[in-house]
């Protein structure tokens, strides 16, 4: 990237956020830094595989990093709560322009792409949960039924509910804590605490209902 960022980003402290607020660009890249990597996890789950070849996720966190400069004065209004969580936001709507560029009104239109409490629409977390689930299938014979499993398994998402596959999408695939998946979702931390629980459950028993799935593939 040419951001900039510190090769050995410090923790974020309120020192640092202070000078964001003062408007120091350097100070935003150190945070930027700071949170990369979560970034990066959060993009390489929700990128959309036809943008594979055009785009990735070094080119998403680089116009979002130059985003995120161009919206500075803000951020004392936006990041109050959570400057990982306002970051998340801009690249979430980096990548939904992104799709909107690169792949246009092909299957899902980008618009749906961005719509639950300001995040990605419930058949672009079903698809996402999917090709992640499949990527324990790595025999030849698993590789072969991964187009049928994927079938299968996007069937069974959709019988979740939005939330709770948003749920285990910011949870588990993201790694987002309880408080910040609570921020994103608009709901109490109790709330998305006890969610995460029954999405758990739920996916469990949704996986044990597809043949061959929760033993790789070898039915």
């Amino acid at each position: 990237m040419t951001d900039q960022s510190p090769q050995r980003p410090s923790e974020e402290t309120p020192e640092l956020v202070n000078r964001v607020i003062r408007g120091d660009v350097a100070a935003l890249s150190e945070l930027f830094a700071i949170h990369r990597p979560r970034l990066w996890r959060m993009v390489n789950f929700r990128i959309d595989p036809r943008l594979t070849g055009r785009v990735d996720a070094d080119d998403i966190l680089q116009e979002a990093w130059l985003r995120a400069v161009d919206r500075i004065d803000s951020f004392l209004r936006d990041a109050s709560r959570s400057t990982f969580i306002w970051f998340r936001m801009i690249v979430t709507q980096t990548m939904v322009d992104l799709h909107r560029r690169h792949v246009g009104a092909q299957k899902r239109s980008a618009a749906k792409e961005f719509s639950i409490h300001g995040g990605w629409s419930s058949d672009s977390t079903s698809v996402s949960l999917a090709r992640h689930l499949l990527g324990h299938l790595s025999s030849p014979s698993a590789a072969a039924m991964r187009a049928e499993l994927s079938s299968q398994l996007e069937t069974a998402l959709s019988t979740m509910s939005d939330i709770d596959r948003e749920v285990l999408a910011l949870r588990h695939f993201e790694e987002l804590s309880n408080s910040e998946t609570a921020l994103v979702l608009e709901m109490s931390e109790q709330a998305a605490s006890a969610r995460y629980v029954r999405a758990l459950a739920r996916l469990r028993h949704v996986l044990e209902a597809i043949p061959g799935f929760m033993d790789g593939g070898k039915a």
